[in-house]
């Protein structure tokens, strides 16, 4: 039935606390979809209490719908919409509001083309699928259904089904209704549907249930031809004696767009050892090239499965990567293999370590050197969507490689600007980015720190399609509303052709805070769509473009999502918890400060709800690294958060609350953090906002370790709380990451850490940074937290410097949190985090001496 809700902006109430009690009342609002006619969009509400909601609106009439908070959503034919709830499908007719519900189902999809639902349930123990229109009217049902996939196009349906242990795979054409039977077999089952992008072809893998032996199946659905691939006929190509198909879930099959190749996953048995050892003993050899425990993550080469690409046509089959080149890159028209071999230098000490590229041609199985210790670093190597280049970042450069004239030509050194910044969290210099290329690979895209540009790939006639720079806006290509990511059997990062004779919708995000969207146009530049002092985030809209959909947020103002017509006239869809104007509210600022250096640096310093400026509050010092970019969040007021830190609680308990940028200096991670929170804080005292004497400091991960540094060397702060920290710098240069297998000791090479020289080469600056080196100097009580299950940062960090502290008969709490990692994910725990948080400060900050788990640990 619809909803209705009671609009509470602009009414004048009577504002009170807000309590623990009220926490659930407070959600999430996030955008879902729009309907192609632009008159209805779904939103969902999520809340901590788990009972979260879907709403379905109309943009003119307001007209709201409340279904399950589902998966799966679609608007049908601007008529209906639909949702998944736990095996519950929904099916709301938006003219009349009626609801169906359709019971069982395991999945469904719909063809637009025909505006058929096709829907997989169970009935009578058997699985079935109906097709359907959306009013109800079926089309067709099927018994003994296993399985069923979609067309790209919405028009052929692969349906498999099984009875008396016969399994048949059948070819439905939803337009038609005409049915080809592509295979009747005994018990098999399929797997690995893939279709060609238009759905023009597909290929799957036929496995027995015996003797587990598989076949690849390739169909061309207009030339109606059947091709077939076993697994004992790989020997007889040059595949090892015992190479069979592998149905890999990382590896997905892959049709080529020209519909000749197959790119399968392919393994190895024989190459196996049948040998067991004598013991479990791990062998780590001094000579390895990854250590033992990356070796077994992201290693053994020769056991995992590999690529080979089949040309059904011609009946050729090869072997693409190998165990000496296991990484792949394909170009965009499939037509030539990008092979590497991460452990090509190893050992490194880099993120993602140099390594030389071979590219194959695909066609004359010609395989050359074409880039020798080249970083594979996330967007360092994009093949172009038109597979006719490739682009690559070296010594600060972009370079093209021309693939047919195999040429390498530098294409931005004559460009007064630097394609790399400080562009990811706690590193400090990436590569800014290739979002994609113009039409037909005409220009390449790239991303400076401000600017987008277009240049071409010899390098000639460079030109700057914004003009950010000047203002200080960063301009960024906004994703599009229908983009998305799949799974692919190559390492390749996908980039898109843009016709820069249309417009571009640029998201943008400026120095003082303000955020929002630009159109951006060849002869008219960025106009704005929509750029305030605020949070605008997650731009929605469909082919007509005649309405835009977005989020809005400020720190105090909940999310609101925002329907704005082409001639910027805007429209409050709906405002995200209403009852906020019935509480007492901060408020965010943005303050600039300089540290000793005399860099200019920004904060957010936000006020405690009902701000009396006749009084002098205390204030709590979150420490990570660059927090500006928070300055508008608004953040629901929870009592479960993974690090025990919400700043919303905070404010309305009579805090300010800071949030300083920190940047770290060559070679001196701790001293430079001090030195910035120190003359954040000093920005603050000089406002006469807040007591100086009642100063609190917080941070966890890195945050934690500066926590843990800042309160070895100064008494600025009463109170402090470090969690999931490093305390030691030269026991965590040696350290191993439980998630990766791989050395810590990159983070202080190359990244984080800045310090670019190993502890044995350098043993000063890891002494002068290190809190557990200073650790004697402690005087700020503090609280420090663990999961001690944490793979991210070895908890015996945490213990340790507990120990120390305790051995130096300085009082302090450490908490640990069995089964729990980096963060906590647990509810009850992340509840007791977060209140210790608070009596933690309110013990030390405002004289609560009521907890007495503090009194009997620090007194």
């Amino acid at each position: 039935m619809p909803l209705v809700a009671c609009p509470l902006w602009g009414q004048v109430v009577q504002k009170k606390i807000v309590e623990a009690s009220d926490n659930h009342l407070w959600g999430v609002l996030g955008l879902d979809k729009i309907s192609a006619d632009q008159e209805w969009v779904s939103y969902k509400m999520r809340y901590e209490n788990g009972i979260d909601s879907l709403f379905v609106q109309n943009t003119i009439t307001n007209k709201t719908y409340n279904l399950p908070y589902g998966d799966k959503t679609a608007f049908i034919n601007n008529n209906s919409f639909t949702t998944l709830f736990e095996k519950n499908l929904y099916i709301l007719n938006l003219k009349t509001g009626k609801q169906e519900i359709i019971k069982s189902v395991n999945h469904y999809n719909y063809s637009a083309l025909t505006n058929y639902l096709i829907i997989d349930y169970e009935a009578t123990n058997q699985q079935k699928m109906v097709i359907r229109n959306p009013d109800g009217r079926i089309k067709k049902v099927i018994s003994n259904l296993t399985g069923f996939s979609l067309s790209p196009d919405d028009q052929q349906l692969l349906y498999t089904t099984k009875v008396d242990n016969k399994s048949s795979i059948i070819l439905l054409n939803l337009k038609t209704q005409r049915e080809k039977q592509l295979l009747v077999e005994g018990r098999h089952n399929y797997a690995g549907v893939t279709w060609q992008r238009y759905g023009k072809s597909l290929a799957f893998i036929a496995k027995t249930e015996l003797t587990s032996e598989a076949s690849l199946f390739y169909y061309l659905v207009e030339q109606d031809q059947l091709f077939e691939l076993k697994s004992e006929t790989l020997a007889d190509s040059g595949f090892p004696d015992k190479a069979s198909l592998a149905d890999d879930n990382r590896m997905k099959l892959l049709v080529s767009d020209d519909m000749r190749k197959v790119f399968f996953a392919f393994k190895d048995t024989g190459n196996v050892s049948e040998n067991k050892p004598d013991s479990d003993v791990e062998i780590w050899n001094g000579n390895d090239q990854w250590v033992y425990a990356q070796e077994q993550i992201y290693g053994n080469f020769h056991r995992r499965s590999k690529i080979a690409l089949w040309f059904p046509l011609t009946s050729t089959i090869v072997p693409i990567t190998t165990e000496k080149l296991p990484k792949l890159m394909l170009t965009g028209n499939q037509d030539y293999a990008l092979l590497s071999n991460p452990k090509e230098y190893e050992p490194q000490f880099d993120q993602d370590g140099a390594r030389d590229f071979y590219i194959m041609n695909l066609q004359t199985l010609e395989k050359t050197l074409f880039l020798k210790k080249q970083s594979a670093y996330t967007n360092s190597i994009i093949p172009s969507p038109m597979g006719k280049y490739i682009a690559y970042f070296k010594d600060k450069n972009w370079w093209i490689y021309n693939i047919i004239d195999k040429t390498h030509t530098n294409i931005t050194k004559n460009i007064e600007t630097n394609f790399s910044a400080k562009e990811e969290i706690l590193n400090p210099e990436s590569v800014c980015g290739n979002p994609g290329w113009s039409l037909n690979d005409k220009e390449i895209l790239l991303y400076d720190q401000y600017d987008i540009w277009a240049i071409k790939p010899d390098g000639k006639s460079p030109r700057r399609l914004t003009h950010g720079r000047e203002s200080k806006v960063k301009y960024r290509i906004a994703e599009s509303p229908d983009k998305y990511t799949t799974i692919s059997l190559s390492d390749e990062i996908k980039v898109e052709n843009y016709d820069l004779q249309k417009e571009l919708y640029l998201s943008a995000v400026a120095d003082d805070g303000k955020t929002g969207f630009f159109k951006w146009k060849n002869h008219s530049g960025a106009i704005p769509l929509v750029h305030e002092d605020a949070l605008i985030s997650d731009l929605y809209y469909t082919q007509k473009k005649e309405k835009f959909f977005y989020l809005k947020q400020r720190f105090d103002l909940p999310i609101q999502l925002i329907m704005q017509h082409n001639k910027s006239k805007t429209k409050v869809v709906f405002q995200s918890n209403p009852q906020f104007q019935k509480y007492h509210w901060g408020a965010s600022e943005l303050i600039r400060y300089q540290n000793a250096k005399g860099e200019s640096l920004k904060a957010v310093l936000l006020y405690p709800a009902n701000y009396d400026p006749n009084k002098k509050y205390p204030m709590v010092v979150h420490i990570y690294e660059l927090q500006s970019k928070n300055l508008h969040q608004f953040v629901s007021p929870s009592l479960y958060n993974e690090t025990g830190f919400n700043p919303s609680l905070f404010t309305l308990n009579g805090y300010f609350v800071l949030l300083p940028d920190i940047t770290l200096a060559h070679q001196n991670p701790g001293i430079s953090a001090l030195d910035c929170t120190v003359s954040a804080v000093k920005k603050v005292i000089g406002k006469r906002l807040i007591n100086p004497m009642k100063i609190g400091l917080i941070g966890h991960s890195f945050g934690g370790y500066e926590s843990f540094f800042i309160s070895t060397q100064t008494n600025l702060f009463v109170a402090a709380i470090a969690g999931g920290g490093i305390t030691d710098l030269k026991s965590f240069y040696l350290t191993l990451n439980r998630n990766t297998g791989k050395p810590d000791m990159w983070r202080f090479e190359t990244s984080q850490w800045m310090m670019g020289k190993t502890p044995f080469e350098a043993p000063l600056p890891y002494w002068q940074n290190s809190p557990i080196d200073h650790v004697e100097k402690t005087k700020t009580p503090l609280l420090t937290w663990t999961g001690k299950n944490d793979r991210q940062v070895d908890p015996n960090q945490s213990m340790e410097y507990y120990l120390a502290l305790r051995r130096l008969g300085k009082k302090n709490i450490m908490l640990i949190y069995p089964s729990e990692g980096h963060v906590l994910q647990k509810p009850e725990n992340q509840q007791d985090l977060t209140m210790r948080t608070l009596q933690w400060f309110d013990y030390y900050l405002k004289g609560d001496l009521t907890n007495e788990w503090i009194t009997a640990g620090m007194q």
